[in-house]
């Protein structure tokens, strides 16, 4: 240790070669007492503050590990009964002034420097510090200093009370200056481990027995003296006099619960899906692996379930996203209500969700709550004052029997929910190992789908509607085929519900409307008489937002008349919204366009909301006309139907005729038309023409 007046050490930082050899030179003259120690950065300048021995400090703001005033308030925390000198370029004369007016006691531009001046003024404060330490002016400047930083700042002495605190410690820790003077650092500082809740050996102690500079425990919590209670961060040093002797300690904290908070928030974000808050796939994937591993130690089972919303793309379409995304909320609402706490509802994506049922004893326990869930979501949904209503279809797999691992477990749950579709919808389903061949098939037909209309695989078959009363043909429908490549000609039902999960059915349908219209116009050419051509539209056609122009864009391209073009829409498309509805009706109906409800019977409609929409005719399902014979209730339900219809004033047209005496029946009931195998089956263009010129005889044989 260098003693008192004889070679005094000054800690020179500067990071400028030359300027340190000039000051070097200066300081260490003839009968000068000051021994010069050079350091360029500031982390090696702390570490030699805090060895102590230091009397006064020469301090470049620039370094290459620090730059501007904070530099300062760096070497200022660690040792602040030591003066300091600030050695500035003209350039950063700004920031030397800030530095002395936090506490610095001066500052010497280094191309105007003095030697003798700048051995003058170290030689000043020196003796002042030992004379007899800050003066009062020194000492407030000091406190303005302390206070003006944005971390709390506490003291104590060797024993270990409170010495000092700034204005943010004092207001962390909720004592005064004044009030926590003296008092044992436990009591005012009082901090315990945020994990455990246990009390932490304090960081002041093992700074003064360490002799170092001690960081805070992770997860440290710093407990106010009323109870309230923040996160902290930062660290401790022990302070030493000018001999290096430990005179006490130094600790220097801020507030991190913001920061804490916001970490876990993201870490939240991370792992949740934003609109439901369910975990999404990442944690599912992590608590699925959990599962596994423990149902192995265990010799347990569990199960996966994929559930996916039936149809969910004509909510948003119809009702918008805002509409879909707060139903998306419901259902999740109500799937976590079907589940036990220990089991994971989670949102894997659109409207499909994935729940994991992490110990199952049975597969019947699996079924159980695969019911439960169909019931719970299944109920009406409360949205904005409407109610809406969905179905789900549901896949299963169980650990062990249908896979060993995350990856596979999931893939025949979604194999299993996709033959619940095929199956119906509306239901559950457990794995299988034949379903695999059903979804690459699936598959296969899909991409094969995609290139279907640019192929010009796709047909249109044409079947007669007949008056029944005369026999007379009243038009057309229009019926979709798939002329395969490989497995030939494919009825709707085998490639239409893979187009309408797809999103495949929209360019579908406005080839169908064009090629239909098309066609009509074509034998009206061929100098037929005009016919009514009728086209089967989708819900998502209908709720597509340029499907009026679209219709209008068709009837201008082919110069087919609108009163020769009718529009079949199904009950449950004409049910969902409908204000909606009506408005997209009485536009098509400005157009001039027939309109008919296709499959009456087998949807939900009220007989007061049929009354508002302006629809000319109404098609009797197949499945009644069917049992007009085998169930004497069934043919009363049909006769009930054409009184609804003549009621409306609509058309009452009867689908799936096949028999004399379902015609018979028909025709005694006053149904007006009919279409059928009994009259004729779809026919290709060229026939249908031929059909159209000959007219059909009641009294023969079914046209082929």
């Amino acid at each position: 240790m260098s003693q008192k007046g004889i070679d005094e050490c000054v800690l020179l930082i500067e990071a400028n070669s030359a300027d340190a050899r000039i000051i070097r030179e200066s300081l260490t003259a003839a009968a000068s007492t000051f021994n010069v120690e050079c350091v360029i950065r500031l982390s090696s300048a702390l570490a030699r503050l805090r060895e102590g021995g230091v009397q006064a400090v020469l301090l470049d703001l620039v370094l290459p590990d620090s730059q501007g005033v904070e530099t300062f308030d760096e070497v200022f925390a660690v040792a602040p009964q030591v003066p300091i000198l600030i050695l500035s370029g003209a350039e950063t004369e700004d920031l030397a002034k800030e530095a002395v007016h936090r506490g610095a006691r001066d500052y010497f531009l280094k191309d105007q420097l003095d030697g003798y001046r700048l051995r003058w003024a170290l030689r000043g404060v020196i003796d002042r510090r030992s004379a007899g330490g800050l003066t009062n002016a020194e000492k407030e400047l000091a406190h303005v200093t302390l206070n003006s930083i944005g971390d709390g700042v506490l003291c104590t002495d060797v024993s270990g009370n409170v010495s000092y605190l700034n204005r943010v410690a004092e207001k962390m820790v909720g004592w005064s200056r004044d009030e926590a003077f003296g008092r044992p650092l436990a009591e005012v500082f009082r901090i315990t481990d945020g994990l455990t809740g246990e009390p932490t050996r304090n960081p002041l102690d093992m700074a003064v027995q360490d002799d170092e500079i001690v960081g805070l425990a992770a997860n440290c919590v710093l407990t106010r003296r009323d109870g309230f209670e923040a996160a902290i961060e930062h660290s401790a040093a022990p302070i030493h006099d000018r001999n290096g002797n430990i005179t006490g300690a130094v600790i220097v904290f801020h507030d991190v619960s913001a920061v804490r908070a916001k970490s876990l928030e993201m870490f939240h974000l991370a792992q949740h899906d934003f609109l439901t808050d369910l975990p999404n796939r990442m944690l599912l994937d992590d608590r699925l692996t959990q599962a596994i591993s423990f149902a192995q130690r265990q010799g347990k089972q569990l199960a996966v379930m994929f559930v996916d919303l039936d149809h969910f793309k004509r909510i948003n379409d119809s009702l918008g996203h805002a509409i879909g995304d707060k139903l998306l909320r419901s259902v999740a609402g109500r799937l976590l209500a079907a589940v036990r706490r220990s089991d994971t509802v989670s949102r894997h994506g659109g409207d499909e969700f994935v729940i994991l049922l992490s110990q199952v004893e049975h597969q019947e326990d699996a079924a159980f709550s695969a019911r439960k869930i169909l019931n719970a979501v299944t109920a009406p949904h409360q949205i904005d004052n409407q109610e809406l209503r969905v179905n789900v279809s549901i896949g299963v797999s169980t650990y062990p029997d249908d896979g060993q691992d995350a990856k596979t477990l999931m893939n025949n749950a979604d194999a299993a929910m996709y033959d619940a579709k095929e199956r119906g919808r509306n239901n559950y389903q457990f794995f299988r190992p034949d379903m695999h061949a059903r979804i690459v098939e699936r598959q296969s037909l899909e991409g094969n789908l995609r290139c279907a209309l640019g192929r010009n695989e796709l047909v249109l078959h044409y079947q007669p509607k007949i008056r029944l009363a005369t026999g007379e043909i009243t038009g057309v429908e229009a019926l979709l085929r798939w002329m395969h490549p490989d497995r030939g000609l494919l009825p709707p039902a085998d490639f239409v519900p893979i187009a309408e999960d797809s999103g495949l059915i929209l360019p579908i349908g406005q080839w169908v409307l064009h090629e239909a219209c098309k066609q009509a116009q074509t034998w009206r050419s061929s100098g037929l008489p005009p016919v009514s051509v009728a086209v089967n539209v989708s819900a998502s056609e209908f709720r597509a937002k340029d499907f009026l122009s679209g219709v209008r864009a068709v009837l201008i391209a082919t110069g087919v008349e609108p009163r020769h073009l009718e529009l079949e829409l199904t009950e449950s498309v004409l049910m969902t919204d409908a204000e909606s509805t009506v408005t997209t009706l009485r536009g098509l109906k400005s157009m001039g366009v027939q309109l008919a409800v296709d499959d009456f019977g087998t949807g939900y409609s009220s007989f007061s909301y049929l009354r508002r929409f302006p629809l000319d005719a109404m098609k009797v399902d197949r499945s009644f006309v069917q049992e007009i014979t085998a169930n004497r209730g069934d043919g009363t339900i049909v006769s009930a139907m054409i009184s609804i219809g003549k009621s409306l004033r609509q058309r009452v047209i009867a689908e799936g005729v096949e028999t004399r005496t379902q015609f018979d029946f028909l025709r005694r009931q006053g149904c007006g038309e009919g279409q059928g195998f009994f009259f004729s089956h779809p026919l290709v263009p060229e026939r249908c023409a031929e059909l159209l010129k000959s007219g059909i005889s009641l009294k023969e044989a079914v046209v082929h």
